[in-house]
């Protein structure tokens, strides 16, 4: 990992930012030789994630999913 100087990282800034970016190596910011941040890239963006389908194979279908829960008998609209 790379190691910059705080002075320097204030001073070329920008400049570390954008290789990080483009190298994904991450650069630590030290301060009198010991660590005080570190700079990681972001992580990949992807396409967000679509709603409709996201639970898709999450949990199990158990039984008929398409008949009434209860006998026709029992629907108080019928009778």
């Amino acid at each position: 990992m790379e190691k910059i100087a705080i002075s320097k990282f204030k001073a070329t800034c920008l400049a570390v930012l954008e290789r990080v970016r483009k190298t994904r190596k991450p650069v630590l910011v030290t301060r009198r030789g010991e660590p005080i941040a570190e700079v990681v890239p972001p992580p990949p963006s992807g396409a967000p994630k679509k709603f409709v389908g996201s639970m898709a194979g999450t949990g199990p279908i158990v039984g008929d999913i398409v008949s009434p829960v209860v006998e026709e008998s029992e629907w108080e609209a019928l009778r």
